[in-house]
């Protein structure tokens, strides 16, 4: 599998505002905060999608899951939370590295088909996005 910008990431070669890392997934603040608190968990051992993920990754994925949705949570409360997770081109993945996203939903941020899907990158500087890492970081035991 060709590097993509996870790995980068995961290998410190682009900056990130880490949530929560152990020895097998890294979960990040996603630099678009779709919504206040928007994070991706994605594995360590590099697969494009779920189609190609073996099934111990899996498991260590599925350990992750609720860490990080339950430190989300606890840091800002939301109203619910999405877990969106895209497989091929055609289902709108564009980083080809399995990858999950959290989306915290707060009452107001709901149009009538579920959610909107707005990015906030230009509105949102690195201090805030640092602050909200930090946030949800500081919810693990």
């Amino acid at each position: 599998m060709s590097e993509t910008v996870f790995s980068k990431i995961i290998d410190g070669d682009i900056p990130s505002h880490k949530v929560y890392e152990d020895d097998y997934v890294y979960a990040f603040l996603d630099i678009s905060q779709v919504t206040k608190g928007h994070t991706l968990l994605v594995p360590k051992k590099a697969s494009a999608n779920i189609f190609e993920t073996d099934t111990e990754t899996m498991k260590h994925i599925g350990a992750a899951l609720p860490k990080v949705a339950n430190a989300i949570k606890k840091a800002f409360n939301p109203d619910g939370l999405n877990i969106i997770q895209n497989n091929g081109e055609f289902a709108d993945q564009s980083v080809f590295h399995l990858h999950f996203h959290f989306l915290p939903r707060y009452e107001n941020d709901v149009d009538g088909f579920g959610y909107k899907w707005e990015t906030h990158e230009e509105t949102i500087d690195d201090d805030q996005k640092a602050k909200l890492a930090q946030e949800i970081a500081a919810q693990f035991d």
